[in-house]
C-alpha cells in the first residue's frame, strides 16, 4: 500500500445520483482507491442518495459488487471491508421533502467535517437540490458542491443553473468538474508549456503552424439516446471537453498557480475565440452521423436505429470546427477540432505541428518534409512524444526518418500508481482548490460561442453528412482541412482518413 499520498481533512462525501451510472463506475471506485492508498482519514464518510428505497446493507452489496465489476485488480480484503464501512445510504426525493430530514440527521453526526454534496444527476435537478441543502440546514462554512456537466444546454439555461446555485453557494464553493482536467497528461501539458525553457519561445504563431485537437469514441449512444438526440457532439464534447483542451494549450503564462489566476487566463481564451457564422459555417465546420458499420470487426447499427432516436433526427454524432484565437500569440494559426461516436479507435489528444524549416538541405525527394509535432495523447496510453527527423545508421550517405522521442508515463512511471482523473478531483474539491474546475464565466463563455455555432447550424438547415461507423467522420471533415494544404495527423496507418 502507499502512503505517500498526504491525508486530507475529515469529510463527508454525499453522492446524489448515487445509485446510477457514473457513481458505480467512477466516483465509488475513485473514492476506494483513495482509501487504498491511505489517502481518506479514519471518521471520513460516504453517503449515497437518490430517489431508490434502499437499505444500507443494499448500497454496500451494490458498490461491492461495482468494485468487483470495474477494479477487481485492486481489491484488497482488509481496504474493501474498511472501504464499505464508510458507506451509508439515505432515500431522497431531490425535488421534495421526503428525506432531507433523515440526510440532516446522519451529518449532524459529525458538524465539523467538511461535507461534499457531488451532483451526479440531471443538471435540471442542480437547483432543486440546492435550494433543498440550504432549506434544511445542511451548509456549513466548510460545503462544497460538485456539478458534473453539462452545465444546461444553451447559455440561457446555464445561467439559470449558476444563479439558483449562486443563490445557496458561494462561487468558491462551487466546483463545476470536467474529468478530463484531471488526467495526468492534460495536467502535465501545463508543467511542459511553463517548465521548460525549450517550448515557450516557439509556442505562438512564429513557430507552430497548426493545432489539432482530437477526442475520438468507438462507442454509440448505447443507452443514453434520448438525452443525446437533444445534445449532440457539439454540446457533449466540444463545448465543456475539447475547450478546455484548447484552453490549456492557448491560454497565457500565469503569475503563479493560484486558482483564480488560471483561471483567469483560460477566460482570455474563450473571449478571443472569433465565433463561426452563416457565411463561413459552410468552410469552418462538418456536422455527421454515422449509418450502419463496423467497429473492430463487428457489426454496429446506424445513429437513426439506436434506442430512443425520434425518427429522421439530424443531431450530429460527429464535428469537426476549424477555430480561429484571435489574439497576438495566435494569429494566424488554426485551430482543428474534431469529436465523434463510432470510430474506429478510442484516443483523446492534442498535436502541435510546429512551422517547416525554411529550407530543406537533405535528399529526401521533397522540399516538403514533414514539419516536427509534439503529440500529448491524452488516453489511452498517455504520453507526450516529439516527432523529430533523425539519420538512419550506417554508411552509404545520409538516410533520414522521422522519429519520435516518447515520453510515455507508463515506462517512465512504472512504480507510481496513475491515479484516476476522478481520484485527482474528488480529494481537490475536499481541499478546496478548484484551480482545475471551472468557474462560472468560463462556463458561460463557452456556451455564449457555442451558440454561435448552433445557430449558424440551425439557419443553414443541412442534415449532418452521414459517414460510416468504424470510419474518421464525413470526407467533408478530411476536406476541410485539405483546403488549408494540412491533413489530420496519422500517427498510425489510417489514422484520419475519412470515409
Amino acid at each position: 500500500m502507499n502512503f505517500s499520498q498526504p491525508i486530507i481533512d475529515p469529510f463527508d462525501y454525499v453522492v446524489f445520483g448515487g445509485t446510477g451510472d457514473l457513481a458505480r463506475r467512477k466516483l465509488l471506485p475513485a473514492l476506494y482507491l483513495r482509501d487504498l492508498d491511505g489517502q481518506l482519514p479514519e471518521t471520513s464518510r460516504i453517503v449515497g442518495s437518490a430517489r431508490t428505497d434502499m437499505t444500507g446493507e443494499g448500497f454496500r452489496e451494490l458498490v461491492e459488487a461495482s468494485l468487483r465489476e470495474f477494479i477487481a485488480d485492486k481489491l484488497d480484503p482488509e481496504v474493501l471491508a474498511r472501504f464499505l464501512a464508510r458507506l451509508h445510504y439515505v432515500s431522497v426525493d431531490a425535488k421534495a421533502a421526503r428525506g432531507w430530514p433523515e440526510l440532516a440527521t446522519l451529518l449532524s453526526d459529525e458538524p465539523r467535517q467538511i461535507r461534499v454534496f457531488y451532483l451526479a444527476t440531471a443538471p435540471e435537478l442542480y437547483g432543486p437540490i440546492a435550494d433543498n441543502i440550504h432549506a434544511h440546514g445542511l451548509q456549513t462554512p466548510e460545503t462544497r458542491i460538485v456539478l458534473e456537466k453539462p452545465i444546461g444546454h444553451d447559455l440561457a439555461s446555464a445561467r439559470a443553473i449558476n444563479d439558483r446555485v449562486g443563490a445557496v453557494f458561494e462561487e468558491r464553493n462551487i466546483f463545476r468538474i470536467d474529468h478530463y482536467l484531471g488526467k495526468e497528461t492534460v495536467q502535465n501539458l501545463l508543467v511542459l508549456r511553463f517548465a521548460n525553457s525549450l517550448f515557450e519561445p516557439v509556442w505562438n504563431h512564429n513557430g507552430i503552424d497548426h493545432v489539432q485537437i482530437t477526442v475520438a469514441e468507438t462507442v454509440g449512444v448505447e443507452d443514453r439516446g434520448g438525452y443525446y438526440d437533444h445534445t449532440g457532439a457539439l454540446r457533449d464534447m466540444i463545448q465543456n471537453h475539447l475547450m478546455q483542451l484548447l484552453c490549456l494549450v492557448a491560454m497565457e503564462p500565469p503569475a503563479t498557480l493560484d486558482r483564480e489566476e488560471v483561471r483567469d487566463e483560460k477566460i482570455k481564451v474563450l473571449k478571443s475565440l472569433a465565433p463561426i457564422s452563416r457565411d463561413d459555417i459552410a468552410t469552418k465546420s462538418v456536422r455527421g452521423q454515422y449509418r450502419a458499420g463496423a467497429i473492430k470487426g463487428g457489426p454496429v447499427k446506424s445513429y437513426a436505429e439506436e434506442k430512443d432516436i425520434a425518427p429522421g433526427s439530424t443531431t450530429e454524432t460527429f464535428a469537426a470546427l476549424k477555430v480561429e484565437v484571435r489574439n497576438w500569440r495566435w494569429a494566424g494559426v488554426p485551430f482543428y477540432l474534431r469529436t465523434g461516436k463510432r470510430m474506429p479507435e478510442k484516443v483523446s489528444e492534442i498535436v502541435i505541428q510546429f512551422k517547416p524549416v525554411p529550407y530543406w538541405i537533405f535528399p529526401t525527394g521533397s522540399d516538403h518534409a514533414m514539419p516536427n509535432r509534439l503529440v500529448i495523447r491524452v488516453q489511452p496510453d498517455e504520453h507526450i512524444r516529439l516527432h523529430l527527423w533523425t539519420k538512419e545508421p550506417g554508411p552509404g550517405g545520409l538516410r533520414l526518418r522521422n522519429a519520435p522521442l516518447n515520453l510515455s508515463f507508463a515506462e517512465t512511471f512504472k512504480n507510481n500508481h496513475m491515479p484516476d482523473a476522478y481520484e485527482r478531483l474528488l480529494m481537490d474539491v475536499v481541499r478546496g482548490n478548484a484551480t482545475l474546475f471551472m468557474r462560472r464565466d468560463e462556463v458561460e463563455a463557452a456556451w455564449e460561442w457555442t451558440e454561435s455555432i448552433l445557430d449558424a447550424w440551425k439557419s443553414a438547415g443541412d442534415r449532418p453528412k452521414l459517414y460510416t461507423a468504424g470510419t474518421w467522420g464525413p470526407s467533408e471533415a478530411v476536406a476541410m482541412i485539405v483546403r488549408d494544404g494540412r491533413t489530420w495527423f496519422d500517427e498510425q496507418a489510417g489514422y484520419g482518413a475519412g470515409d
